[in-house]
Order: C-alpha cells, then sequence, then structure tokens
C-alpha cells in the first residue's frame, strides 16, 4: 500500500490515468460475484415452480436482480471514490480494501441471500457501504467535501437498519425492506445525498477524474463480458458434447464476441473523451453509470440465457427463459443505444430496429427448440455490427460530442 502525503485527504488535482493494480484486484472479486448471481437465476429458472408458471420466475428474477444491484451500488461507489481522489493514498486503498472483503462475502452469500445467509449479505453490504463514507470524512478533516461523506454516512446507516432488520425476518418482509433499503439509497445519491439540518449536494459540480471513471465503466463491463463466457463455459463442460449442446456453445461464444464488438465500436471506446469534453463531467458520469448498469444486466441475463439454452438446446423452452435469451441482448442493445447517445447526441437506427425484431421473434420462437432462439440472437447482433464497421468503413474517426 502505498505511504500516500502527509495531510488531510483532498479531491485529485489531477486524473490519476490509468486504474490500479488494486482497483483491478478489486474487479477480479465480481468475476466470483457475478458468477454467483448466474448460479441463482439458473436454480430459481429451473425448479419445478419457476419452469412451470411466470409468476414464480418472475418473482425468482426479481430477487436476483435486487442482489444485482446491490453488487453494482457497491462497485459504483467505489469507482466514483477512487475517480475524486488520489487511489495510491492510504484512505482510499483502506477504502477499496474494505469494499473486496465485503464484495466477496456478498459473492458467496448471493446462492442463498433469502435464507440461510441473508444475516451474512446484509452486513456485508452495510459494512462496505458506511465505512467508506466514515472513512473518507475522517481522512478529508475541513474540507467542504467532509459534509458529504457525512450525509452519505447517515444515508447509509438509516438504510443499513433497514437491510439487517430484513435479514432477520421470512423471505417476503425481507425483500420487502432490502427493496426499500435501495430505493432510498439510489434516489438519495440522485437528490445529492440530502439530510435535514446537513443540506444536499448538487451532482453537477462534483469533481471526478473523468477520463479514470469511464475506464473503470469499460472494465466492469468487461468483468460482465468475462463472466458470460465463464457460465457458457461451464455450462458446456458439464456435458453431454452432442450437436445440439455444441452449437448452442458455438452460438454463445460467437454473441459474446458481437456484444464486445457493438459496445467498443465506436462509443465504447471513446467514452472517456464524451465525460472529458462535457460542462458537467459529473452528469455524463452518472448518467453513464446507468447506462453501464442496464447493459450489465442485459449481459447476466444473456449469461443465464447461455447456460439455460446449452443444458437444453433441443427442447422448447418456456417463456421465461425466453426472456433471458432473447431479453438479454435486447437489454444490452437499448443501454447501448443510450450510451451512444450520451457520447455522440444521435441514436444510430440500426439499434431500435434490431430490438423490434428480437422482440418480433419472441412468439414464433415459443414454438421452435431453444437453440433457434441463439441463432436469432446472433444474426441481429451480427447485422448490427455490420451496420456499424460500413458506417464507419472509409470515414475518420467519430470525435465525441457529448449532449450534456
Amino acid at each position: 500500500m502505498g505511504s500516500g502525503a502527509a495531510g488531510h485527504l483532498e479531491p485529485a488535482k489531477r486524473d490519476p490515468g490509468r486504474a490500479t493494480f488494486l482497483e483491478l484486484f478489486f474487479d477480479l472479486v465480481y468475476v466470483f460475484a457475478l458468477t454467483r448471481i448466474s448460479a441463482r437465476a439458473f436454480e430459481d429458472l429451473t425448479d419445478g415452480p419457476a419452469r412451470e408458471h411466470v409468476m414464480a420466475a418472475v418473482t425468482g428474477s426479481g430477487k436476483t436482480l435486487l442482489l444485482l444491484l446491490a453488487l453494482w451500488s457497491v462497485w459504483q461507489g467505489t469507482a466514483w471514490t477512487t475517480s475524486r481522489y488520489d487511489p495510491y493514498r492510504v484512505p482510499l486503498q483502506t477504502v477499496v480494501i474494505t469494499a473486496l472483503v465485503c464484495s466477496m462475502l456478498l459473492g458467496v452469500a448471493i446462492p442463498r441471500a433469502f435464507s440461510e445467509t441473508a444475516l451474512m449479505f446484509a452486513v456485508a453490504y452495510v459494512v462496505a457501504q458506511v465505512a467508506r463514507p466514515v472513512i473518507l470524512s475522517l481522512a478529508l478533516g475541513a474540507h467542504p467535501y467532509r459534509r458529504l461523506k457525512v450525509r452519505m454516512a447517515v444515508v447509509f446507516s438509516v438504510s443499513g437498519v433497514l437491510w439487517i432488520t430484513g435479514a432477520l425476518l421470512p423471505t417476503n418482509t425481507q425483500v420487502t425492506l432490502w427493496t426499500a433499503a435501495l430505493v432510498l439509497e439510489y434516489l438519495a445519491a440522485r437528490c445529492g445525498w440530502p439530510v435535514p439540518g446537513l443540506g444536499r449536494s448538487t451532482v453537477s459540480k462534483w469533481e471526478i477524474a473523468g477520463e479514470h471513471l469511464a475506464e473503470r465503466y469499460q472494465q466492469f463491463f468487461l468483468v460482465a463480458l468475462g463472466e458470460t463466457i465463464l457460465v457458457a463455459g461451464f455450462a458446456y463442460s458439464e456435458g453431454p458434447y452432442e450437436s445440439g449442446h455444441a452449437w448452442a456453445f458455438a452460438l454463445a461464444l460467437a454473441t459474446s464476441i458481437l456484444l464486445w464488438r457493438i459496445y467498443v465500436q465506436r462509443a465504447g471506446r471513446i467514452l472517456g473523451e464524451a465525460v472529458v469534453k462535457a460542462r458537467h463531467p459529473a452528469t455524463i458520469g452518472r448518467s453513464a453509470a446507468d447506462t453501464h448498469l442496464v447493459m450489465v444486466v442485459g449481459l447476466a441475463a444473456t449469461a443465464i440465457g447461455y447456460e439455460l439454452i446449452i443444458q437444453h438446446p433441443l427442447e422448447q423452452i418456456p417463456g421465461p427463459w425466453l426472456a433471458m435469451a432473447l431479453g438479454g441482448p435486447a437489454l444490452f442493445l437499448a443501454g447501448r443505444a443510450r450510451l451512444e447517445y450520451e457520447v455522440f447526441a444521435r441514436v444510430s437506427p440500426s439499434r431500435w430496429i434490431a430490438l423490434l425484431v428480437l422482440a418480433a421473434s419472441a412468439v414464433p420462437l415459443l414454438f421452435l427448440p431453444g437453440v433457434f432462439a441463439s441463432a436469432v440472437g446472433v444474426l441481429v447482433l451480427a447485422v448490427v455490427v455490420v451496420v456499424d464497421a460500413r458506417r464507419a468503413y472509409g470515414a475518420p474517426p467519430e470525435a465525441a460530442t457529448p449532449p450534456f
């Protein structure tokens, strides 16, 4: 750990540049945590009631989404912190290591987070969220940002009561309290962490290292994309290795490659440039956070669809399974369209056309083997890639023109 300069912590005077090794190490924990999300969702969708009844599948998927949003909240809070302060200072490294340990415990607890490991999940989450502003408020001394960290600590302490109380109660009450806690936290973040008597902040005035934050979002996208490859590999390695399973695996791998290509061409590649050019970098940073959350949820759903279809390639799949296989890529495309707007202030028609095609194909695919759903997804994504490539061919690289 770096020694850090003497004195109180202050916002970074310049962009810290590339992510530190500790931040990349922190991201590795999320490779594990996201695989646990997929495993939990797979179990929810393949048990008897969920496979036969749509409401049971929706309930299970909703619980898994709740856990994913909690994971994202911890990661995003840590990424914003290292993009506002010098990540080599001891207080910042303490924040990251605390989040790393807590995130690992969250991942371990995810499969049974609504039963025997509920308290583990809740305590790990609350410690990660409360420790960050407490450590920073102590390290900032008399800096004006200290009031923001105090307000954040108050909000997370209040929501922490809901998290821990919910973990001690029956499942339905637990879900209600945990959902209320997340809603409270997300609303507080959008409103500048208001606390009676302590005021609130304006997001557009927050100082961030734009290129560093953009790179962190790109890295988390790669973590989520890597998780789709892991899930596909694990599912296929369990066998059998018959032609249907082989085709489903090949289509899953092709889908991951196409998702990567669509992301980086070109908005995903120059997101940092867009953040730097924006009049209020924190505003586009907050918007990009929502965008990447949509894409990550889409990737998680896609990975679940991989596993379901690789294991049942020639079966006629139920609606909730098809929702994962087609809804995952559709969510990704919706998020990618928003990212394109954030970077270029426009959206390519190919994004919306692809979304309409995916939606229109859902009904006939309900009566076909699951591998056909994978094939349709690959075909639609491949067309988007070709359209992107044709638009960029022979033209100079497009510069970022953020609307913010």
